[in-house]
């Protein structure tokens, strides 16, 4: 695949915007208090409901985690129609994904496992080349956009491939923002769901935005972040989601491995993150707020013994809240307290 597949088109994205304005909003950048109030705007537009939203989405993982086998999933998965991580209900339209650190075989390769023996979808299309988004790719992608007017996602694998150079004199900061505003602007001019691949720190980190690469001027220009790490327990990875348009989410995730396909796990997040045991333990709790480790040794057949050592311990990893009289509650934050 080359480049070829995109025409560029003159800077600034001069044809008519794809998607038609909303009235209410038009190309206005300025209202009275009272005319914003009563205007009437459309929801955002979803590539993946709850998760993919339109504007920029900053994807992070660290290196060999499975981000690449993620975002072509995606990419069928919208493409095609029907189902996102093999649970979400996504609409069909045309999807744009440059494979940037990939060759055709490769790409070949991947998708023959992804399909599963189903065909491939046309409207997917796929380019290993595209020039830096300030020197001439950001046109490219738009002329793309203009000829596939119902696109709904176009996804950037790796965006340090097309980022370009910093401006003369900026801060890491300023430059972080302004190369991700690249991408902002396609996505905002075009109403679609742009994803940009991208890695994390070395370090870890109590806030996990702060471990995406580069200075906050990269989440913080984005309008949605995704970090995909390592699960534990029963899962296989966390997505962590947070932004302007979604809410802040962690979802559980399998990798098929004879796929290559992501799947989402049921229920919360804790559940698949913890052993066995703390899983029986958390549901428990979760059902039955207040009990204690005899009550819930009898309800699920765990060992007393290994039922207060387990509570003790999943108190201090705040897995579960203490309370008076030797009771356990789930975490604060599962209430939504």
């Amino acid at each position: 695949m080359s480049s070829a597949l995109l025409t560029a088109v003159p800077p600034l994205y001069s044809r008519r915007r794809a998607k038609a304005p909303n009235p209410a909003e038009g190309f206005r950048s300025a209202w009275t208090a009272d005319e914003l109030m009563a205007a009437e705007f459309p929801e955002p537009k979803w590539a993946v409901p709850g998760i993919l939203s339109e504007g920029v989405n900053l994807l992070a993982g660290p290196p060999k985690v499975g981000k690449s086998w993620m975002a072509l999933g995606l990419g069928l998965s919208v493409a095609a129609g029907g189902e996102a991580f093999g649970a979400v209900p996504v609409d069909g339209g045309p999807v744009l994904y440059l494979a940037l650190e990939d060759t055709a075989r490769r790409l070949q390769n991947r998708m023959g496992k992804l399909l599963g023996g189903r065909p491939a979808p046309s409207g997917l299309t796929l380019s290993t080349e595209c020039p830096p988004l300030p020197q001439g790719g950001a046109e490219m992608i738009a002329g793309w956009l203009d000829q596939n007017t119902q696109a709904r996602l176009v996804v950037i694998d790796v965006f340090a491939k097309v980022r370009g150079a910093a401006p003369i004199g900026a801060s890491a900061y300023d430059a972080d923002y302004a190369a991700v505003g690249h991408a902002k602007q396609l996505a905002d001019h075009y109403g679609v769901s742009v994803v940009l691949v991208h890695h994390l720190r070395k370090a870890s980190s109590d806030d996990w935005l702060t471990e995406v690469s580069g200075t906050n001027g990269m989440a913080g220009a984005a309008d949605a972040t995704l970090v995909l790490k390592r699960g534990r327990g029963q899962a296989d990875g966390v997505l962590l989601v947070t932004g302007r348009d979604v809410e802040e989410a962690e979802h559980a995730l399998s990798f098929q491995t004879d796929t290559g396909a992501w799947h989402l796990l049921d229920g919360p997040a804790e559940d698949h993150l913890i052993g066995d045991t703390r899983a029986v333990i958390l549901r428990y709790v979760r059902a039955n707020p207040g009990a204690r480790p005899k009550q819930l040794s009898e309800a699920t057949g765990i060992d007393v013994s290994l039922a207060r050592k387990t509570c003790a311990r999943m108190a201090d990893d705040h897995q579960l809240r203490r309370g008076p009289g030797g009771a356990y509650y789930a975490p604060t934050r599962e209430a939504g307290e």
